[in-house]
């Protein structure tokens, strides 16, 4: 359960393609924070920026990303908080793995398929734990197989020998061997079956409970964020448009974009309702439409939607004190209100 204490806090992320005028900026102006113990879920479409602000966060970004601006502010458990964006090499070096670790979307294409997972897993000890004997490692390396659910016996298996599901489970033990604080898991579920799926989530969910890690969730389906997520933030554009406890977010979603979002999948409870999907496709980064983003496809739009970007804000009419009731019950409670980007609900 989240403590309310940020671990990590991303202010004014600008992440671009390319350099001077004809750079493309994927992320734009971001601010988000990750609380200790949480599960905050990162939602939207493809092309949405989710990605690229994982790679950006964790200075991941191939070129030609290149970072043009904000800050990710790391708190350790003791000590000064640390700019992400201004470690040196060693210190970078220091961060990964063993303060916050990533999980790709293809476990196939992040596992070497030419190493044994035990010789995979014992390389991240060895890197960062120098001073760790070989006898140790591989005593590890069976202990975090049996914490992701396969047999220590796997150990000799090459990736290519293990199901989908289990690959996956391989590359969330990896992520843990150090015993991060933050854990990004960017889509790891998506090339997964629908039970797979919920087996993963069900387990994630079961470590962090058990380890008391944080957890950025990025995927396009929604669906399986209400399911396990503490908050929910929906990225449209490179921008948060909508940011909410899970359950709140579900129940009275604000953003346009967002009710979208939750009425392009059949509901988990209740009575059947007509599926709708969100006409057009998402902007072209080279040519963002001026005023809010969404405002091509919105069935809300009028007149100041098309000329000024909203600002994303906490919300001043009614919604106001249902956001706040919600935050009270939530295992986020008074660390943040609801906010959103839209016209239809001005800030305060």
């Amino acid at each position: 359960m989240s403590s309310g204490e940020p671990v990590l806090e991303i202010k004014g992320l600008c992440v671009d393609y390319g350099l001077g005028d004809r750079a493309v900026r994927a992320v734009r102006d971001v601010d988000l924070t990750l609380h200790r113990g949480e599960v905050l879920g990162l939602a939207g479409e493809s092309g949405s920026g989710k990605s690229t602000l994982a790679y950006g966060m964790t200075r991941l970004l191939a070129p030609p990303g290149v970072i043009s601006g904000g800050e990710v502010v790391y708190h350790p458990p003791a000590g000064d908080p640390v700019d992400v964006l201004r470690l040196d090499d060693a210190g970078l070096r220091r961060f990964r793995w063993a303060e916050t670790s990533i999980v790709f979307q293809g476990a196939m294409n992040s596992l070497n398929p030419v190493h044994r997972v035990s010789t995979q897993l014992t390389d991240v000890l060895a890197a960062h734990r120098p001073a760790m004997s070989k006898t140790d490692r591989l005593s590890r390396a069976r202990e975090l197989l049996t914490l992701v659910g396969i047999a220590p016996d796997r150990l000799d298996s090459y990736p290519h020998q293990l199901s989908g599901g289990m690959r996956q489970r391989v590359m969330i033990g990896m992520a843990l061997a150090l015993e991060p604080q933050v854990v990004i898991m960017d889509e790891p579920t998506t090339a997964l079956d629908v039970v797979m799926q919920r087996q993963i989530l069900r387990q994630l969910v079961d470590l962090r409970e058990r380890l008391g890690f944080s957890v950025l969730f990025i995927t396009h389906d929604l669906s399986l964020l209400v399911e396990f997520s503490d908050r929910i933030a929906i990225m449209y554009g490179g921008r948060i448009v909508e940011q909410a406890p899970a359950a709140q977010l579900y129940r009275d979603s604000l953003h346009p974009y967002s009710e979208g979002l939750l009425h392009a999948f059949p509901p988990l409870r209740g009575p059947r309702r007509e599926l709708t999907g969100i006409p057009g496709a998402p902007p072209d980064l080279r040519s963002m439409p001026q005023g809010c983003a969404f405002h091509p496809r919105c069935p809300k739009v009028f007149d100041r939607c098309t000329e000024e970007l909203p600002p994303l804000v906490v919300p001043v009419d009614g919604s106001t004190a249902r956001a706040a009731a919600a935050a009270t019950e939530g295992p986020t409670a008074g660390a943040e209100q609801r906010s959103v980007a839209c016209w239809l609900h001005p800030g305060r």
